[in-house]
């Protein structure tokens, strides 16, 4: 008993159970790609991962590492340092190789590792997703069916973090329910989406699983959304021109009646001046008659005594000259 509790303690050491979590057994179609992703406990963080292929931990090969990429193009890693999920990625599917393992190396250590299992079908019918990346929108829903021919638990689960096994439940404080209305069809919905949902999931039904990456973003503006508000933005634009205009020409106005107002006013005193003027010029145009006076005495003896001094005058006419 105590041989078998020590051999599984070792088991335990080297598969690495608790420092790395990925899915156990996944249905893929042949000649079809498969992403995992295996994730990571942070004090591993800055080592190196890479994926080993082969049944055996102790005789499995490097098919691809975070620091040598494969040239082939078949095995393709990323390191997610944030969300400690570093994702491999297995390209042309083939039932020759399927059994691989998500690893951590240890420096002065033997590295960690966690076993996984690729089910190669050739009908797509038993696929367990329709597309294992998913889009969903901020403060929408977002329903994922996960399909299976074998009988267990269902389960939808983060990968890292909690699972709903019952409905309703919730992951991360977002409502999650499942269900089984349609024959061999687990589907599951997530209510009111926040970007902090994004991420890996795995839904399960008895043994196999399969994961499915969920990416929330804002939901994009259509053609339908962005004509009528393009119609809203311009009928808001000639309101605006609209007031606008009528306010801009309040001042213009404004100032022309002022101008007018002044130039009736000078066309008026211009016109008084100028008849001022008229008939002025008019009263200096007029005849004039000049008189000389002189006196003469009365030289005839014949005079009467007591005769009164006779005086003449000579009128003469004068056209007055015009300046």
């Amino acid at each position: 008993m105590a041989a078998h509790l020590i051999v599984l303690l070792l088991l335990s050491v080297l598969k690495g159970v608790h420092s790395i979590t990925t899915v156990s057994k996944v249905s893929v179609e042949a000649g079809k790609s498969i992403s995992i992703p295996c994730f990571y406990e942070s004090q591993y963080i800055n080592h190196v991962k890479y994926l080993c292929e082969g049944y055996d931990w102790k005789f499995c090969r490097y098919a691809v590492k975070t620091n040598k990429p494969d040239p082939s193009g078949k095995y393709v890693i990323s390191d997610d340092k944030k969300e400690q999920i570093f994702t491999v990625t297995i390209n042309q599917v083939t039932n020759q190789h399927t059994d691989y393992w998500c690893a951590v190396e240890i420096n002065n250590g033997p590295d960690c590792g966690q076993y996984f299992k690729l089910s190669v079908i050739s009908d797509t019918r038993r696929l367990p997703v329709d597309h294992q990346r998913i889009t969903g929108y901020i403060g929408e829903n977002i329903t994922i069916r996960c399909h299976h021919s074998n009988s267990g638990e269902m389960k939808w689960c983060r990968l890292g973090r909690n699972c709903v096994t019952g409905s309703p439940g919730s992951i991360d404080g977002t409502t999650v329910t499942t269900h089984m209305r349609d024959p061999n069809v687990f589907t599951v919905t997530m209510s009111g989406l926040k970007s902090e949902d994004s991420g890996w999931y795995w839904c399960a039904k008895g043994d196999i699983q399969i994961p499915v990456y969920l990416n929330v973003t804002e939901k994009p503006i259509t053609m339908k959304q962005l004509s009528k508000w393009n119609n809203s933005t311009v009928e808001e634009n000639k309101e605006g021109r609209a007031s606008y205009d009528t306010n801009i020409l309040i001042i213009p106005l404004s100032v022309l009646i002022l101008i007018l107002i002044v130039v009736f006013i000078w066309f008026i005193l211009s016109h008084r001046k100028r008849k001022v003027e008229l008939s002025a010029t008019a009263m200096t145009g007029e005849d004039i008659t000049y008189s000389e006076v002189g006196l003469k005495k009365n030289s005839s003896p014949r005079t009467e005594r007591g005769a009164e001094d006779v005086t003449y005058s000579t009128l003469a006419d004068y056209q007055a000259q015009s300046t």
